[in-house]
């Protein structure tokens, strides 16, 4: 039932307080990002926790001009692998195999069988097999955060070119995905959380076979 709870406090905030949370609430909700399942545990992507107002000014027309990038505690990019080369799978696997002390050749036969198929795949297929991936810890982000009872807002609505431009993200081998903004809502502007939550009907959801 706490689960269910969390669930039904959270709202897509579109108004935060502009109070910055506990380091302990942000340690927790980036454990969870840190832990969240990814495609063969590559976890391709990063994520930069921007808290530094210069760059939330530059971001904010970025993001265009949504409220949420100057009022929120933190804001989260998620930026995915431009692509998924053999060196990055290489090196995934030899840290994999480091940390689980296993011989270096122990996961040949699934590295080998991961590179063919994504030789297959061309690097923007690459990059949208990545993308996915981060979509997978925004949503273990936004659970951990209702559960400590931290307003988030899950955030697609930018100029990913002009964004990836902004934090030099070409120059790592990054593109941008979604964004996550973290704080506190202010209770009474924040129009959207006083509004009935809307979701289709079990019944009409899911098709059981």
């Amino acid at each position: 039932m706490a689960l269910k709870e969390a669930l039904n406090w959270r709202s897509a905030t579109k108004s935060f307080n502009g109070e910055t949370i506990d380091k302990e609430k942000l340690d927790q909700i980036l454990e969870a990002i840190r832990l969240a399942p990814t495609s063969s545990g590559l976890q391709p992507f990063k994520v930069f926790v921007i808290n530094n107002r210069e760059i939330r000014e530059k971001l904010t027309p970025i993001a265009w001009g949504q409220p949420q990038i100057l009022q929120a505690s933190h804001i989260l990019v998620f930026a995915a692998w431009d692509q998924l080369s053999k060196e990055r799978v290489d090196g995934f696997f030899e840290f994999s195999n480091q940390v689980r002390n296993l011989p270096a050749t122990a996961t040949d036969a699934y590295r080998l069988n991961l590179l063919a198929i994504l030789d297959k795949k061309t690097k923007e297929e690459q990059f949208i097999d990545a993308s996915r991936q981060t979509y997978i810890a925004l949503g273990f982000g936004l659970l951990a955060a209702a559960e400590l009872k931290v307003d988030a807002t899950p955030m697609e609505g930018f100029d990913h070119a002009a964004l990836d431009e902004l934090l030099d993200l070409k120059s790592q081998g990054l593109r941008s995905t979604v964004m996550m903004a973290i704080g506190h809502r202010d209770h009474e502007n924040d129009w959207w959380s006083k509004l009935d939550r809307v979701r289709r009907p079990h019944e009409e959801l899911f098709v059981k076979l």
